[in-house]
This record gives structure tokens, sequence and C-alpha cells, in this order.
């Protein structure tokens, strides 16, 4: 049986429950790859605060969930792009918040999927309680 290949990137920095969510989601479509962003990559889009849990730990806990098939890592938007065309994903999963924005390397995959995000819950939120 030829299992379907299923895209998912992020920075998952402070792993929860909608992270899960996601991942459950997209794993019910095929064999779930999923893209990391460098540290230097989390620092330019979150603020030098960021990431709080560098990406060896980001990566092992992402590979460590059943859900997962293999997690890459990525510098950049190129070579974002260049994994996702190897890959050539059956399904691009990705947040509902998307929908009008660019989706970096979307022309690589057959469909794009959107996940409903869970109202209420990001990182961002969280580690602002935290402090």
């Amino acid at each position: 049986m030829n299992e379907k290949k299923v895209w998912v990137n992020g920075t998952f920095d402070v792993f929860h429950v909608g992270h899960l969510s996601l991942l459950e989601f997209a794993s019910r479509l095929g064999k779930l790859h999923v893209g990391i962003d460098s540290d230097e990559r989390v620092r330019v889009l979150k603020g030098e605060e960021r990431p709080i849990f560098n990406l060896s730990q980001r990566i092992r806990m992402l590979a460590a969930l059943r859900c997962v098939h293999r997690v890459y890592a990525f510098h950049d938007e190129e070579s974002l792009s260049d994994i996702i065309e190897v890959i050539s994903p059956d399904y691009f999963v990705i947040g509902s918040d998307y929908r009008e924005k660019k989706i970096i390397g979307a022309e690589h995959a057959k469909e794009i999927v959107y996940f409903e995000r869970i109202e209420g819950i990001s990182s961002t939120r969280i580690i602002d309680s935290l402090k």
C-alpha cells in the first residue's frame, strides 16, 4: 500500500495541546513529516527571547511522538521549500490563520488542508502567562 505523505511545519517552541491536536489530525491523513524552524529563524520570527527550547530539544520532543514519522530542521524559506519539494507531500496541513497568507512550499504539495486553530491556545500566550 502506498501511504500518503503529509507535511506540517512550525516553530513548536513551547509544545502544547494545540500542537498535539494539529499533529494528530495531520497524521490521520498519512505518514507525517514535520519541519521545524532553526533557533536562529525562531529568533527572527518570534524575538530575541525565543526559542524557549533549543532546536535539538524541540526535535527530540516531536520525534518521540507516535504520530510523527520524521522531523526536518530548516533555516530559511528556501531550505523549507527545498525540503517540501523533496518530500512532495500529498497533503500540506497548516493552521486556518494562513487561509489568506502566502504558504511557503505550497506549490510542492498536491493539496492544502487547513486545521482550525484552538482558540486561546498559543505558545506566546503560555509564555506571557508564566511571566
